[in-house]
């Protein structure tokens, strides 16, 4: 071991090989150096490796199969011309020490103190494994004639049972015998399942962008997916159809109308009523324009009108035929209402509209010819 370890072997001036023999003896060390300190009482250090779990008796700690110590090895007996070893160690984790020897009948190691051992044994019979004969057998098989033949059938009746059970693991190993295919198939599968992972993951986070939500979504149920097909929503106006939609509704809105019409009139007494307020709305207009009235200014006369000088000298004169017209065609209106059904009066309201729309005009030009005085 000495030597092994050294780099470079150096001889003294006063070493004598055929009295030294060798370097170690020259210094008066043993090879193993300090694993043979106790080799005078019959003790070796070695490198032991526990063989099986086990429980320390003092602290109660459990220590694992193939942890290793530094144990004291020494020949306690023999079996047959087996020896047979006991190794001592010290636990690493308290002051205790346990014993182990080894048991060569049973092939197994012996804890004699300081440990117990964590059963986990079972019956090689009731495991199908094989079991090694013994001692005893091996004696009778070599020794025994007919106690060999009566083995052997037996061992033939096990063959035949476990026939079947052979061909099963042939067939499968078959099955994985190109390992190359099934790699290959295996990470196939794989990266297909890893793209369409990845393209829903993709798509749930456009939605969440889309929406501003921070939460998990789930998978599809094919359930919701079908009730979602069959609701309906209603499509919202945006704000410039609003705005176009009221500008439509004002164009089309007439010019002289009551401010406040909360009923329409369906019978001719309402649509008299109607007619009478527009009529006055109109007069209310013409007053705040400065149109005033002339005798001559109705569209129903035939006699010519005459040129009148443009001076305006505060002085209106009241035109009684507007007023007798106007009474006429109230007359008439209220008549035609009573006479016709309600589709008829819708369309008396709108001629007699026309009609003041008419008058209204034929004032404004007669006033702009200068007919005023």
């Amino acid at each position: 071991m000495g030597e092994r370890k050294g780099v470079n072997k150096y001889y003294p001036p006063d070493f004598d090989p055929a009295k030294h023999k060798s370097l170690d003896k020259y210094r008066g060390t043993h090879p193993l150096r300090e694993r043979a300190r106790k080799l005078h009482m019959g003790i070796l250090i070695i490198r032991f490796e526990m063989p099986y779990n086990i429980w320390c008796g003092g602290c109660n700690s459990h220590i694992g199969m193939g942890v290793r110590y530094n144990a004291e090895k020494s020949k306690v007996g023999m079996y047959y011309t087996t020896p047979i070893y006991k190794f001592r160690m010290k636990c690493h984790l308290c002051d205790n020490h346990f014993e182990i020897k080894t048991d060569p009948q049973n092939h197994d190691y012996v804890i004699i103190s300081g440990a117990r051992r964590k059963e986990q044994r079972w019956d090689p019979k009731e495991n199908e494994q094989i079991v090694p004969e013994d001692k005893a057998s091996q004696k009778k098989l070599a020794t025994d004639a007919m106690y060999k033949l009566e083995h052997g059938v037996d061992d033939k009746a096990k063959i035949k049972a476990t026939i079947p059970s052979l061909r099963q693991i042939e067939q499968i190993q078959s099955q994985y015998k190109d390992d190359y295919m099934l790699n290959k198939l295996a990470r196939q599968k794989f990266r297909g399942e890893k793209k369409s992972i990845k393209i829903a993951k993709d798509a749930d986070n456009a939605l969440l962008a889309r929406s501003s939500l921070d939460i998990e979504l789930v998978e599809e149920n094919p359930e919701d997916v079908r009730l979602a097909g069959l609701m309906k929503y209603s499509i919202t106006e945006s704000y410039e159809e609003k705005q176009k939609q009221k500008r439509e509704e004002i164009e089309a809105r007439p010019l002289f109308q009551a401010k406040s019409p909360t009923t329409t009139a369906t019978s001719p007494t309402d649509i008299k009523q109607l007619t009478n307020k527009d009529t006055s709305h109109a007069l209310e207009i013409k007053k705040k324009l400065g149109i005033g009235s002339r005798t001559n200014s109705s569209p129903f006369s035939t006699a010519t009108v005459a040129k009148r000088s443009n001076v305006n000298f505060g002085i209106v004169r009241k035109d009684k035929t507007m007023n007798d017209t106007n009474e006429k065609i109230h007359d008439k209106s209220a008549s035609s209402l009573n006479s016709n059904d309600d589709d008829q009066c819708s369309d008396t309201v709108i001629q007699t509209k026309n009609a003041l729309n008419c008058l209204i005009s034929s004032y404004a030009e007669s006033d702009s010819s200068g007919s005023d005085v």
